[in-house]
């Protein structure tokens, strides 16, 4: 953990060190979600204050918002909101008799442009700083700053960064604010966040520190790390150049190394070469798995496989390092890809197998190495060629096997270590199951439909009760990210084009797959296609909803644990809806929906207004078996386990809203609730583990105890909203299992002439437990 004043190679300090700078303080614990606890040595012990509000990409307004997602590695590239809500003109192209954008998505819209920047940051910083009970030696927040991007904790160090430039403003240092937007772009980058990160690195280049080596050798880092994973290695390498004027002899071998893999990419061999002999030896024995990772794929871009296959080989027999399974995974990926070269598949799939199993002993959640020294490992990569190449040996059941599996190891990836009681792994992620126990749980009437998008092509698994179908469809997962750019748009602006792009997607998606009539479909979507609202589609005989009951999974292996959980539950909700916290917060609609649903039920417990706080919800939500929460929810795209519902402060006037984070809820003890309902904007939305699953409040209902959840996709409207819910729990009330309840209130909107466009009747999904009802009277 660095609580120092960090240098140009940004090393950490030993506790001892830290207290002989501050004698006032004993010591600094950190908890997982990077709150402080400072102890005084005068034996006063003064914890962190609540956590502050999240400045970030977000549409907060339930009604009429908008808000696009980040641009990061496996996202869907969305447009920004400012696109998204149009001009007056834009509105008349919306469906007929539909009434344009309301003030409240223009003001979403205003909150999207004003999203990460330097003003936004440091109203941000203020806030935290105004709730911390001790402040901080100045430096020490940039300290903790880079200790928490080291560790993959995005959101706390670019808070912790922004507290930096509040305290920089207050007393007129340049040489703070220098530093400070060194560690925003150095958060940025590490969180896949490029066009934050090359502004704050093209910041801190324009600012004046008293050590230049400190800030202008790592924000060149990061300039020519945007460039080489957008694709322009000659932007790269002259920003790697840069940065190699200013490196400290510590920092210096990453960025030869990073200069290196950029002339590879370049297609320069000899320059790579000569840079990596400079280079040579490594100067640490940590680095030496980094070059030769770089020594191996330099022969294999020279065109000598057997020699690369040689260097791997030596490099797995002689791996004694701090992290062998680490280092032998990226060892066996480059002897897969050298057996490619070679065109000798089947040892190439082994190799990959191999590094697949050495994934799934990686203990390491995130690894700031991979960003130094430019070579932007991805696991997830290693599951797709270990798939690919199976499904080309015709294999389809091992195929499916290795997509399940590359699911549970994305999570673990963000969730491990950060939730405070520990994770446990079989509840948060399920063994993997047979196929044939995923056949036998099903009915006849259903068929779990599991998508797994790979660069170029989309495999497609079909499994029933009587047997298992393969399909490998010829759609780049570029094509796809499009489509499903294109329905959502037309859907979210309620253009009529939004039936012409289910029409496409229809044919694309669903037609091959010789659906049978009116089967209950599970569907396990895959990289973008988390992002589609598979109920808009549109076929022949209608849309996708009118012809099957939809309900959505994280992965087959969830899916069975979940199901295994209690099916019939009772009567008994707890809601939440429209907490107070400031007037432009207020949602009538949200409250009037909770008091429309409570007389289906029971046994009801409504907590509003300024009843719907979040110690409430911590004390009573675990007492009932349906949850509902009516108000606004965030999805942090920066950092998911940051995504967050709104709720009322305990002490009135409010502030400003108490979060209840997706974090949180990890820790919450929710095994008696079976049904959560967030009714509330975009809270299905999140960051997609690297192709794997959305991360945000999803997952975190489920592994706390919950078996089904209804989730939104896009800000909801009240009037249709509240008729779906209605619909949904009456439905629910009389038997209905939920996923048949949740077909028949979205077909019931969809009667209405009104709320006919899929805007209106297709923003939720049901995930997780599709069986569940409630028992009638009890």
């Amino acid at each position: 953990m660095s609580l120092k004043r960090p240098g140009a190679d940004i090393a950490p300090d030993s506790p001892a060190q830290v207290s002989s700078r501050m004698p006032e303080v004993k010591k600094i614990q950190f908890d997982v979600a990077g709150r402080y606890t400072v102890v005084l040595r005068a034996s006063a012990r003064c914890a962190r204050a609540a956590r502050g509000v999240s400045a970030i990409r977000r549409g907060v307004l339930r009604l009429g918002a908008c808000c696009a997602l980040a641009s990061a590695p496996g996202l869907l590239l969305l447009p920004s909101t400012a696109q998204a809500a149009g001009t007056a003109s834009d509105a008349g192209a919306a469906a007929p008799g539909l009434a344009p954008e309301s003030q409240g998505f223009r003001e979403a819209a205003a909150r999207e442009r004003d999203a990460e920047t330097l003003q936004s940051l440091t109203d941000e910083g203020r806030l935290l700083l105004s709730r911390d009970r001790v402040e901080l030696p100045a430096y020490e927040y940039c300290s903790m700053s880079v200790a928490a991007a080291e560790r993959g904790d995005f959101r706390d160090s670019i808070n912790a960064a922004a507290r930096a430039l509040v305290v920089a403003e207050r007393t007129d240092n340049a040489d703070l604010a220098a530093l400070s937007k060194r560690d925003l772009a150095i958060a940025y980058s590490y969180a896949g966040d490029l066009e934050d990160a090359q502004k704050y690195a093209q910041q801190a280049l324009a600012s004046h520190p008293k050590a230049p080596e400190q800030v202008f050798a790592p924000a060149n880092k990061v300039l020519g790390d945007v460039a080489l994973r957008r694709g322009d290695a000659p932007g790269a390498l002259a920003a790697y150049d840069e940065a190699m004027l200013t490196a400290s002899p510590r920092y210096r071998p990453f960025v030869q190394l990073s200069i290196a893999n950029a002339q590879i990419a370049i297609g320069d061999t000899a320059a790579a070469r000569q840079t990596l002999e400079a280079a040579s030896p490594p100067p640490s024995a940590d680095l030496a798995p980094a070059y030769g990772r770089i020594e191996g794929k330099l022969l294999l871009a020279e065109g000598k496989p057997a020699e690369a296959l040689k260097v791997y080989q030596a490099q797995l027999a002689g791996g004694a390092t701090s992290d062998a399974n680490y280092d032998n995974l990226w060892v066996h990926e480059g002897i897969g890809r050298a057996y490619l070269a070679l065109g000798d598949k089947e040892h190439a799939r082994q190799a990959f197998l191999q590094a697949v199993d050495d994934s799934e002993k990686i203990r390491a959640r995130f690894r700031s190495d991979e960003f130094k020294t430019g070579l932007f490992g991805d696991t997830q990569g290693v599951f797709e060629e270990a798939i690919a190449l199976t499904v080309d040996a015709g294999d389809y059941e091992a195929a499916w096997n290795l997509s399940e599996r590359s699911r549970a190891r994305a999570l673990l990836d963000v969730v491990r270590n950060r939730v405070e009681t520990g994770v446990d792994n079989q509840q948060l992620n399920g063994m993997v199951p047979t196929l044939q126990a995923v056949r036998d749980a099903l009915k006849p009437n259903e068929a779990i439909v599991e998508y797994h998008s790979l660069p170029k092509t989309l495999v497609v698994w079909v499994i029933r009760k009587d047997g298992l179908s393969g399909h490998t469809l010829p759609l780049a997962r570029a094509d796809i990210d499009s489509a499903v750019t294109d329905v959502r748009n037309a859907i979210v602006h309620r253009r009529p084009a939004a039936i012409t792009y289910g029409d496409k997607l229809y044919q694309l998606l669903i037609a091959p797959l010789a659906l049978r009539s009116d089967e209950r479909l599970v569907i396990v979507p895959h990289g973008p296609l988390h992002y589609l609202p598979f109920q808009a589609l549109h076929g022949p005989n209608g849309f996708l909803i009118e012809q099957h009951a939809i309900a959505l999974e994280p992965s087959a292996s969830i899916a069975l644990q979940l199901e295994a959980r209690r099916q019939q539950v009772a009567s008994n909700l707890v809601a939440f809806g429209n907490p107070q916290i400031a007037p432009q917060f207020a949602l009538p609609g949200a409250q009037a929906e909770v008091e429309g649903i409570a007389p289906l039920f029971a046994s009801k417990a409504l907590f509003l207004q300024s009843a719907a706080t979040r110690a409430q919800f911590r004390e009573s939500a675990p007492a009932g078996r349906v949850l509902h929460v009516a108000t606004h929810a965030e999805a942090d795209t920066i950092d998911p386990l940051h995504s967050r519902i709104l709720l009322a402060p305990a002490n009135q006037p409010a502030d400003g809203p108490d979060s209840l984070l997706a974090l949180d809820v990890y820790n919450l003890k929710l095994n008696n609730v079976s049904l959560v309902t967030l009714s509330a904007c975009e809270t299905g939305l999140g960051r997609i583990a690297s192709g794997d699953e959305i991360l945000g409040f999803t997952r975190a209902f489920f592994y706390a105890g919950a078996t089904s959840l209804i989730v939104s996709m896009w800000p909801v409207a009240d009037e249709s909203t509240a008729i779906t819910m209605r619909t949904f729990y009456s439905q629910l009330s009389q038997g209905k299992e939920a996923i048949d309840a949740m077909r028949a209130a979205q077909l019931a909107v969809m009667k209405e002439p009104r709320f006919a466009h899929p805007f209106f009747w297709a923003p939720f999904d049901l995930m997780g437990g599709w069986r569940l009802s409630i028992a009638r009277g009890i």
